[in-house]
Order: structure tokens, then sequence, then C-alpha cells
């Protein structure tokens, strides 16, 4: 490491990451916990479709204030 870099690293989750990009920009949101909102209750693809993905994770969801968007739901597919 160079002198100029912290020792210290801060853990945070993929909403927690977005939150802090959205809060430099000037959107305020908020991080959900995973599971809680009825977003992530549904399926994210069809699966009619070869290109499809099979596998999709939650990463979890941001409450954005202040807009028309209520929520933004972080997937991963692969």
């Amino acid at each position: 490491m160079h002198d100029t870099e912290s020792d210290t690293f801060i853990i945070q989750t993929w909403p927690e990451k977005f939150s802090s990009m959205l809060k430099e920009i000037g959107v305020d949101s908020e991080c959900k916990e995973i599971g809680t909102d009825a977003v992530e209750n549904d399926e994210y693809y069809a699966r009619y479709f070869a290109q499809t993905p099979r596998m999709v994770t939650n990463k979890g969801c941001l409450d954005i204030k202040n807009s028309n968007i209520d929520v933004v739901q972080i997937i991963q597919k692969g």
C-alpha cells in the first residue's frame, strides 16, 4: 500500500454502496433489509426465452426519496 492510502476498510453491503454513490450526486436514498419489500417476492425474468438466466440473486433494495422512483432493486444474474 502507498502511504496516502488508508489502512482501514469499511465493509458495506451492495445497497449501502449504491446509496453512498447516489448521495454523491445528490439523490437521497435509504437501504432496506433483504427480503422485506414486496418487489423482492416476484420472479425477476420470464423463462420463455433461451437467453434468460436461470440463477438470479437478490442483493437488496433502496428506497429513493423525493423522486418518482419508489424502489430500486439490486439483483445479480448469472
